[in-house]
Order: structure tokens, then sequence, then C-alpha cells
């Protein structure tokens, strides 16, 4: 994306939800709102992630994702052919083995797409004068959640045919989203750290490349070890990454290093040869709350590996698992922060 300052800042994807959206939410499931009052309630909620974006001053606006539960649930009802599996466990802590599983028993389709054009479509209305970014799960995430059924047949075969017709929804929808005017578009992939069974990382980036197909240009691909609960899922090293993270074609890596202490830093020297850098360097599973002097010191640390035209400055993942007077707090302390650096650069 051209034309913006020096160390743009821009979140991951999700937000903090405003507290008030959760009875709406209930009320939701219980059948006591009409689809006016949802699309108010949503559309509201989204005007208020917006401003709180935009009174931080960061310079790559997103919606928030809050149409969403859990930055994809709300897509499995959009897609066809796949059936609900029972859950391992329903009572205690919420977890990963929680989550929704299901079994593709009809061939995997999204015969209306995703939904993204129309949440870009809300962000380009409510947010008209900004740059503007949209998120949603790639091929990996999607595999690992979806497994194949009578359709698909049996063996390496079944793995095989229903990671193609995953591959091809995605696609359509990084077209789609392209269609619609979108800059920039990222692929997040948690099932990059945690693969599929069946999948190698000698062969992870292949799925992600053939999804974002003839618009990688466009994309960016977000490494995530997962938030639920503000908790990660996978091991939370990136050197084991890097056999498939140097074959992505996507040119914009997004990487977490605040929440882990900022580990691996000097691994950023050879990928920004290649890619430029979103940074994660404000912890979002934590409820410490950085200070502008905090990100500084953070910024300046990745500048030893990463020219500054290369790097994007943002948190490491999504704010949906914090409450968002925190999150206003560590976006304004992000953006503050990164103030802080370009003045350094420009003097």
């Amino acid at each position: 994306m051209r034309d913006l300052p020096l160390l743009p800042t821009m979140g991951v994807g999700s937000y903090a939800t405003p507290g008030w959206l959760f009875p709406v939410r209930e009320a939701m499931g219980q059948g006591r709102l009409g689809p006016d009052d949802i699309t108010e309630a949503f559309e509201d909620a989204t005007r208020i992630v917006i401003a709180d974006q935009i009174e931080a001053g960061i310079d790559i606006v997103s919606d928030g994702e809050l149409q969403r539960q859990r930055f994809v649930y709300e897509m499995y009802d959009r897609i066809t052919g796949i059936d609900r599996r029972p859950s391992p466990r329903r009572l205690g802590v919420p977890g990963y083995d929680k989550a929704p599983k299901f079994v593709a028993n009809e061939r995997l389709q999204a015969p209306g797409g995703l939904g993204l054009v129309d949440e870009f479509d809300d962000l380009k209305r409510l947010a008209p004068n900004s740059r503007l970014k949209i998120a949603f799960p790639g091929p990996l995430t999607f595999a690992r959640n979806i497994r194949p059924g009578a359709a698909y047949g049996d063996g390496d075969s079944a793995n095989a045919d229903l990671m193609a017709d995953i591959i091809a929804m995605v696609r359509d929808e990084v077209a789609a989203l392209s269609a619609a005017g979108a800059e920039l578009i990222q692929i997040d992939e948690p099932g990059l750290t945690n693969l599929p069974d069946f999948v190698t990382i000698e062969d992870a980036a292949a799925p992600i490349n053939a999804a974002v197909g003839d618009h990688a240009e466009r994309t960016a691909v977000h490494v995530c070890y997962g938030n639920n609960a503000s908790r990660p899922y996978a091991r939370r090293d990136l050197a084991r990454l890097l056999p498939a993270i140097r074959q992505l074609q996507s040119p914009l890596l997004s990487l977490e290093f605040a929440n882990r202490e900022m580990a691996e830093l000097a691994l950023l020297g050879e990928l920004s040869e290649k890619f430029e850098i979103a940074a994660g360097l404000v912890d979002v599973k934590s409820f410490y709350e950085e200070t502008p002097d905090d990100v500084a010191d953070r910024i300046r640390a990745t500048l030893e590996y990463v020219p500054a035209d290369r790097l994007s400055v943002t948190p490491d993942c999504g704010f949906s698992a914090i409450p968002r007077w925190l999150a206003r707090r560590k976006v304004q302390a992000m953006v503050n922060g990164t103030l802080l650096v370009r003045a350094e650069l420009a003097g």
C-alpha cells in the first residue's frame, strides 16, 4: 500500500467487543431480535470500533470483525456440505477442544461467498476517508476444522480433494474482495503454526499461495499462534516455520513478537529481504498496559533488522479476547510509541 507514513500502524483483525453487544448476541440466540435490530446493533458497534481506531490515529483501519465470533465461526453457516461434529467437551473453561469442528459429507462449497464483501462494503461506507484492511481465515485453518466425509472417499486423495475445494472457496473470496476494491486482504493462518495432520511444513505454503492466486500483491499473511480466550494453541517459535514462510508469495508478513518477549527478532533480517514486515509489538494476551516508550523501544529493537520503509507496527493478534477499555489504551500506546520513533527518524 503506497502513500502511507513511515512505520504505518494497523490492527491485525478483530477488535474488542463493546460490552453491550454481548447481551445483544444472547438476545439473537433466543430469537428476541428482528433483522433490523441486529443490523442496527452491529453497525453501531462497528462505528464505535472504527472511531476508537481513528481517534487513536491508526493509519490502516479495519472493521473489528464484530459480525463474526472468533474471526471465523459465522462463515461455517455459509458453507454447504458440512455437518457439525459433537464437541468432545462441553463443561469447564473455554478451550480449543470446545471450538466447532465439521465433517464434509457433501462436496464443500460457499455458493454465496463467505460474507467478506458485504463486510468490506460496510467498512468502506463507515470509514470513507481511511485506508482499509480486511482479514479472514486461510485454507490451512479451514482444513484443520473440516474433515473429509463420505463425498470425498478415503485416504490421501480425500484430504487432497477437500483441500482443493477449500482453496477454491478462499480464492473466490480473495478475488471478490479485490474486485470490490480491497487494497489489503490479510490471510489469517493459525493453521500454519498448528498444521492439519496431512500437511507438512515444507508443503504448507502451497495452499496459501494457491488461494491468493492472481491477487497475491494485495495480500498479507498473518502467522498466528492462536488467541482463544487469550491462549495460544501452538508452540510459539518462528524458526520451525521458515520452510513454509520462505515460500509464501504474499508481499507482507504479519508476525507476533510482543507476547513472545521479542524472541527471534534476528530472523527478520533474512525475511525482510523478501517481505515487508508487520511486527506485532503490543501484547494482546496480557493485561499489562504498554506505554508509548515500551512500544518505541520494541520498534527500535525491530529496526535493527528491518529497514524502516519495510516495517509496519501492529498488535500481535486481534483484540477480541480482552475488554474494550484495555484495547483502546493499547492501541493508543501503539500509535503514540510509533510517533516517537517517526520523529526520531525524521530528525
